[in-house]
């Protein structure tokens, strides 16, 4: 079986942007590097040391946790002489210019990425264009279940569930609950929204993934596919089934994607390519694996565009 992201250096992740950047502007621009980090979690780290809230710093996408990365950040009326004092293992910043708005997801075009497989004996077959499902990095520990029962509104049980996977979050919800019996919400609402969000995507993703791998067994393909929301209009058609029946089989409708208790947290829907290409592909000779004995490995280059995921397609190449 192939091994990937047995070290960071064997996952490397550069973000391709649209931003243009200034010499002024009220948003300040950097280059943001990491290794070992999860986005969230290192821009926590940063936000700890500006001394300010998290909510003032953008950025366009997550990256992996095991790899290295580069992306661009915005940090919202902080002065360059602060940021550039930022020392932080396993983090670089960059400056990179102004500009008049934050760093969002619209400024992401694509990801380009450099990664080393290992402990196989073949090389990889080349890949032009596959379903452009949601990776594992989606779903890891409980974020599905997690994201199931915020829409359906059962907080304790998202609460008990982000316990068993967050140690930090579980010593803190012991102090917090018992000053605040049962205020699961408030509690949930100290949280980073950019990580609530990712609970309800979670969700979302994995309803996605399912209809898409109906739709293929059925033989259907399609430009887009919902990804389904408050705001969807679903139809009678063959996804729009498929759809109804996944959140009916966990007693969710449309109008439970309005999440009036939090509501920064409703989710409206949106559209999802069904496929995908696969762009500069480059798959090179096969060298030896000095981590696994007896084995070789691959350093394999290819650009994706934005929110499609390079496990996949590594899935696929040795599928």
């Amino acid at each position: 079986m192939y091994k990937i992201k047995q070290k960071p250096e064997d996952f490397l992740v550069d973000e391709i942007t649209s931003i243009k950047p200034k010499e002024s502007g009220r948003y300040i621009y950097y280059k943001f590097k990491k290794r070992n980090y999860t986005v969230l979690r290192a821009l926590e780290r940063i936000a700890s040391q500006l001394n300010i809230p998290l909510k003032r710093i953008g950025f366009a996408g997550t990256k992996d946790k095991i790899a290295i990365t580069t992306q661009y950040i915005s940090f919202d009326s902080v002065k360059r002489e602060r940021i550039d004092q930022i020392v932080l293992k396993d983090i670089e910043l960059g400056f990179f210019g102004y500009g008049d708005e934050p760093i969002s997801l619209g400024d992401l075009e694509a990801n380009r990425f450099i990664i080393t497989v290992r402990n196989i004996d073949k090389k990889p077959k080349p890949i032009i264009s596959l379903p452009n499902y949601f990776g594992p990095q989606r779903f890891s520990d409980n974020n599905i279940d997690i994201g199931k029962s915020m829409i359906k509104k059962d907080f304790k049980k998202a609460v008990e569930l982000i316990e068993a996977s967050d140690a930090e979050f579980a010593a803190a919800s012991l102090i917090y609950l018992k000053n605040k019996p049962n205020d699961y919400i408030g509690l949930i609402r100290r949280l980073p929204k950019k990580l609530l969000m990712l609970y309800v995507h979670s969700y979302q993703g994995y309803v996605w993934n399912e209809t898409v791998r109906q739709l293929i067994r059925k033989g259907i393909k399609k430009e887009e596919v919902d990804i389904t929301g408050f705001g969807t209009e679903l139809k009678d058609d063959d996804d729009g089934k498929i759809i109804k029946s996944l959140i009916g089989r966990d007693n969710i409708t449309q109008r439970d994607f309005i999440i009036r208790s939090i509501p920064e947290l409703s989710s409206e829907g949106t559209m999802r390519k069904m496929f995908i290409e696969v762009k500069e592909l480059n798959i090179p000779e096969l060298e030896q694996d000095k981590l696994n004995k007896g084995k070789k490995k691959c350093k394999i280059t290819f650009t994706l565009p934005k929110g499609s995921y390079a496990t996949v397609v590594i899935k696929q190449m040795f599928a």
